[in-house]
């Protein structure tokens, strides 16, 4: 049984998606492509590829969002079964049979540690001249950057209180007992450990933004991420596409 608000949650995530390629410069060719989607959840982003003429596309998680994935794929889109799979694997542990002409991620490298091999291992995994379209948010030290995991509740406070008092609070507060920040699904990568992993990788960088949002509040933000001493705290998300050459 699919529960409601996983259903909820992928209908969302077809709404996104639309916004996702817009901000990075639209769409792909995808046609007789193999696509990979690193961190794909309730499998939106995985169901629009397939639709979009891939030749196949390959979603993978280690949540158990992939569980709905699969099912929703089996129950409602019968007919893209030949094109799409979903596997809950780990990419740095887990063998991979076939090489992609595009990686995508959608909403999940804000959550991703070890981002450094994860670059590097989408680079084997990629064929020549093959690309990665990445876009991701809120980080880390933006307003919003903690998800409201922390349960701090005030903007920007868990990017300026000790960790210690932040892991302090929220053992007091929960059954789940916690170590570091991270254990609650946070990379905790500021925006410059962000730029700097793109460019120590070993991709060209296609494409870069950053503070893209359709919302009026979002004016003021880029205006303010453009003073230097603020851009780590008012930069709130990054689309960027990456070249394997």
């Amino acid at each position: 049984m699919m529960k409601k608000k996983d259903q909820e949650y992928f209908k969302y995530g077809i709404i996104e998606n639309a916004k996702f390629w817009k901000r990075l410069g639209g769409k792909p060719y995808f046609a007789n492509r193999k696509i990979l989607d690193f961190g794909c959840g309730h499998g939106s982003l995985c169901i629009d590829i397939a639709n979009s003429g891939a030749e196949s596309i390959t979603g993978i998680d280690i949540g158990e969002a992939i569980d709905f994935a699969k099912e929703n794929l089996i129950n409602n889109f019968d007919r893209l079964k030949d094109k799409v799979v979903f596997k809950k694997k780990d990419l740095l542990k887990d063998y991979f049979e076939e090489d992609f002409d595009i990686i995508v991620s959608k909403d999940t490298f804000e959550h991703t540690i070890n981002l450094d091999k994860i670059l590097e291992k989408f680079h084997k995994l990629l064929k020549i001249n093959g690309r990665v379209y990445l876009g991701f948010g809120p980080l880390y030290n933006a307003y919003n950057g903690d998800h409201g995991r922390t349960q701090l509740y005030f903007p920007w406070l868990h990017a300026f209180l000790p960790e210690k008092m932040i892991v302090d609070r929220y053992n007091k507060k929960n059954n789940k007992q916690i170590k570091k920040i991270e254990d609650l699904g946070l990379s905790k990568y500021s925006f410059n450990q962000y730029k700097k992993f793109f460019n120590d990788s070993k991709f060209e960088i296609e494409y870069f933004v950053t503070n893209k949002s359709d919302h009026p509040v979002s004016l003021i933000f880029n205006l303010l991420s453009r003073i230097k001493f603020l851009e780590e705290y008012f930069t709130y998300n990054i689309y960027c596409i990456l070249k394997k050459i």
